[in-house]
């Protein structure tokens, strides 16, 4: 016996209809977020199974992937497929073009599409707790790295309008040096006045190598000749600028602290070793490709599989004669981010990705292009290596790339 249910989810509540295989619908519910919701969810679909409960299989349509809610559907023996938001808007427009919509409609919806679409569909993956936390802890890192660069650029702002010899004086602006400094004199004035002593004393700190010519190139910038605002309108700039350097600083010490934190638990996972011995891989973007794949080996049938969830295969557009061949758009984008940098590392860590790199730019095609597909075959690399549970191998990877006419070099 099988029993389909949509689970249309919402911050507090989740509406759900449960329906047998022939699509008649046998129950709708609005249950509540958290362990009573769930009580509810399981005495529902347990009505309905009777005492062929031990052999039914419950098939459960959801738009997310994560959460709570899913750990105990999927903990509970039911086969969840998380859909994604754009197929249900597609399957719903299969159904009626009005636009009309509601929680209960797209309970009733998912349903049917895990009913009748499921082998469209994948399954939840099966990762382990360890690989879930490194997944945490690699996505917070990173989009705290964001948050800083972000912050650089609003910081950054703020010195054109009305301390522009500061651009000049401090080339990275998140550096320890350029943050104590600028903490210490916001202000074109106070800045100029800046001693030696105190300069040198900061690139110290920050463990900065030539400080004597250092030291005189910042106080040369921060001396010269300038363009200022009114006393009025610098107070307050240099008001904003000391905020944004106190969120900078804050941000600089938590991404250590987390960076620490991914690389200790990325060496405890078992495949931790495989991924490091990818060319141009090291713990950072191990962890955040690890995290993005996950680790249940059962998920991706083989290294097309991967590289197409991975988003740097290409996908074909034929109709008639017509025949287009074009990058992904709809990716993972911190996948692809993380699978980017390492190729570009790849390009002086292995003599083959780098030869088959200059073997496309000397084709004509573009830089972006050509590291796209020299990730695309890095991801099917480390597939091959995750299968057979070995290491990589420079020969191994890139023998069959020997000999061979520079024409018949397929991306």
């Amino acid at each position: 016996m099988r029993l389909f249910a949509g689970d249309d989810w919402a911050q507090d509540h989740h509406d759900i209809e449960v329906m047998d295989e022939a699509g008649n619908v046998l129950a709708k519910k609005r249950l509540p977020e958290g362990v009573a919701g769930i009580g509810q969810l399981h005495g529902l679909i347990g009505a309905h199974l009777g005492e062929d409960a031990d052999e039914a299989e419950v098939i459960v349509g959801i738009e997310t992937d994560h959460g709570p809610w899913v750990t105990a559907l999927i903990a509970a023996g039911y086969t969840v497929f998380p859909v994604n938001p754009l197929q249900a808007s597609r399957y719903r427009e299969r159904h009626g073009v009005s636009g009309a919509k509601s929680d209960g409609g797209d309970a009733h919806m998912l349903a049917d599409m895990v009913r009748t679409d499921s082998h469209q569909l994948r399954p939840a993956a099966g990762d382990s707790p360890e690989a879930e936390g490194i997944k945490v802890l690699a996505r917070t890192h990173k989009t705290l790295i964001w948050e800083r660069t972000r912050a650089v650029q609003r910081l950054r702002h703020q010195l054109r309008e009305y301390f522009p010899a500061a651009l000049e004086a401090f080339e990275d602006l998140a550096a320890g040096d350029a943050l104590e400094l600028l903490a210490r004199a916001p202000e074109p004035d106070r800045a100029a006045r800046l001693t030696r002593a105190q300069v040198s004393a900061a690139l110290k700190r920050a463990r900065r190598r030539n400080i004597p010519d250092k030291a005189t190139a910042i106080l040369a910038a921060l001396r010269g000749r300038q363009l200022g605002q009114p006393a009025a309108l610098t107070a307050a700039y240099a008001a904003t600028v000391r905020a944004l350097i106190a969120v900078i600083a804050a941000l600089n010490e938590q991404v250590k602290i987390l960076q620490g934190q991914v690389e200790e638990n990325f060496g405890q996972h078992p495949d931790a070793e495989i991924y490091r011995s990818q060319p141009g891989m090291g713990a950072i973007l191990g962890a955040r490709v690890l995290g993005e794949f996950g680790d249940d080996p059962r998920r991706y049938a083989d290294g097309k599989a991967r590289r197409n969830y991975a988003g740097t295969s290409p996908i074909t557009r034929a109709s008639g004669k017509r025949k287009v061949v074009a990058a992904r758009f709809v990716h993972n984008d911190r996948l692809v981010d993380a699978l980017n940098a390492q190729a570009f590392a790849a390009l002086n860590a292995s003599p083959g990705a780098r030869a088959f790199y200059d073997d496309h730019r000397a084709r004509g095609i573009e830089h972006n292009d050509a590291l796209r597909r020299l990730a695309n075959r890095l991801v099917g690399i480390l597939h091959g290596c995750l299968r057979t549970r070995t290491l990589y191998d420079e020969a191994t990877a890139w023998s069959h790339r020997q000999n061979l006419p520079q024409s018949s070099v397929a991306a």
